[in-house]
């Protein structure tokens, strides 16, 4: 079983040589701009007054996630395209898979929380302060890792749990559970179905928490009489719906599908969500945000006048 051969080889992006240093330049720019930009949207929210409310509350937590879960994934593939060692230990592939399943669930509950909010600020202005408290904030991020804990955990039992045999090469870029799943010499169907199960309650569950609150922010927006409080509330809302998007749209392709169906476009779609989305976040919530550029501009006046 899982003790006779204690390593598994990543077969990668691309197994083309003149590939990996154009894909390692790519994807070290990326990653680096996904730091910068994640951790200073952080800091921000920390530093500026202006921004202590529970909607960059929320989105401070999403940055972390964002953050956490693509170090998880891209620090191992970048040293695998520099240096073409492409193996890692059962032990260094189940912490990998566990950390991602637990930061890309609670992703999925902190958008939920975010659409929660925008839908409370949109539809009943004058009850905000009280429903979305700091202690409700606090509740609803504990319940988004709680769950994501919880999930991760039954991700993992269910992915390595079974016998491994032969050759370990997971035909991915690192270790996640469909080809995982594909080196169990036992029987799957069972943990197939599980994942399926939990990972379609997680993502269609917050899907529908979302696609609610934004059904009733559009129908509170379309019912406004002024044309500038219609076009700010869609301003507001603009930017969480485009993340949403291009988070949930690659996460479902991914894994809202048979096994029998996972394919090599299965990278192209994890490529997406692991890579390119938590780099685009900081700038989706931050280039139309008044907010944000306001207290950034304060920011940088302090610190040149010091």
């Amino acid at each position: 079983g899982n003790h006779t051969q204690p390593k598994f080889i990543l077969l990668g992006i691309t197994d083309t040589p003149w590939a990996q240093a154009p894909l390692f330049g790519l994807f070290l720019l990326i990653y680096i701009i996904t730091l910068a930009g994640n951790v200073g949207l952080m800091v921000l929210v920390w530093v500026a007054p202006s921004l202590h409310t529970p909607m960059y509350f929320f989105l401070a937590h999403f940055s972390l996630a964002d953050v956490c879960y693509s170090t998880v994934i891209s620090p191992r593939m970048l040293t695998d395209l520099l240096f073409g060692n492409k193996t890692i230990s059962w032990a260094g592939c189940v912490a990998q898979f566990h950390l991602f399943a637990l930061f890309v669930t609670a992703e999925c509950h902190l958008l939920a929380a975010m659409a929660y909010d925008r839908h409370v600020a949109i539809c009943h202005p004058l009850l905000y302060a009280t429903v979305v408290s700091p202690r409700a904030c606090w509740r609803l991020v504990a319940w988004s890792y709680l769950v994501a804990s919880l999930s991760a955990l039954v991700y993992t039992s269910c992915t390595f749990g079974g016998s491994f045999c032969g050759p370990r090469r997971v035909d991915h870029f690192f270790c996640d559970a469909s080809p995982v799943l594909r080196l169990v010499c036992s029987d799957t169907r069972r943990s197939e179905a599980a994942i399926f199960a939990l990972a379609t309650a997680n993502g269609l569950g917050t899907s529908v928490v979302i696609l609610l609150s934004y059904g009733r922010i559009l129908h509170t927006i379309l019912g406004m009489r002024s044309a500038p409080s219609r076009a700010r509330a869609f301003r507001t809302c603009a930017s969480h719906l485009a993340s949403v998007s291009l988070f949930y749209g690659s996460l479902f392709f991914m894994y809202l599908q048979p096994a029998s169906r996972h394919g090599s476009r299965d990278k192209v779609a994890s490529v997406f969500y692991t890579v390119v989305s938590p780099m685009l976040n900081p700038f989706i919530y931050s280039l139309r945000n008044k907010e944000v550029k306001a207290a950034l501009g304060k920011c940088r006046r302090r610190m040149l006048n010091r």
